[in-house]
């Protein structure tokens, strides 16, 4: 994840671009990994968006949707990126419709912030033991469920009918907190 440390003496103007620009993180991740599905490059766009970010921040005008103008920056290191590959003989799509999925990709990312939001709101409500179940089991550096169950001394058929459950019960909260946001915003 990206960080930047404000420095004491930094203006309030600078103070609020750094917490902007840290709240959208994950969105425009997430973003820059739609337009380079598969690109194994996406985290370094990111890197490289933030940085142009940071270096274009007195062009940024307070008080207009700093999502949507990080977007169009990201975007434009996606079209670099890419104008850098074009030696590959990858399939490289127009830019007619990677403006359509660009857009579309904007208009989705608030939905995925709100997911998000609500998948953290679920997991807290879950007993510590089932938290742990699925963390063991959605963790990169998480061993094997055959190894969990003998921790925990349970079988991994009953582990698989747990994490079943679980999924469903967090699909369940899910849309109902984002049915309650909806009907409440």
């Amino acid at each position: 994840m990206w960080h930047l440390r404000v420095k004491m003496n930094d203006s309030p103007q600078e103070t609020e671009f750094v917490a902007q620009l840290t709240a959208i993180q994950l969105s425009l991740r997430l973003y820059v990994q739609s337009l380079l599905a598969g690109d194994s490059a996406a985290h370094d766009v990111v890197q490289q968006a933030n940085v142009t970010l940071w270096q274009k921040r007195d062009e940024f005008t307070r008080g207009t949707n700093f999502k949507a103008w990080a977007f169009s920056v990201a975007r434009y290191e996606v079209l670099n990126h890419r104008k850098r590959q074009a030696r590959d003989s990858r399939l490289v799509f127009g830019e007619e419709l990677e403006q359509v999925f660009a857009n579309d990709l904007i208009e989705r990312a608030d939905d995925t912030e709100r997911r998000h939001e609500a998948l953290r709101s679920c997991l807290k409500k879950l007993r510590q033991q089932d938290r742990e179940l699925l963390l063991h089991r959605y963790t990169a550096t998480a061993g094997t469920l055959d190894d969990f169950a003998q921790c925990v001394g349970r079988s991994v058929g009953g582990l698989k009918v747990s994490l079943h459950r679980l999924r469903n019960a967090l699909l369940g909260c899910i849309e109902k907190q984002l049915a309650t946001t909806e009907t409440g915003s």
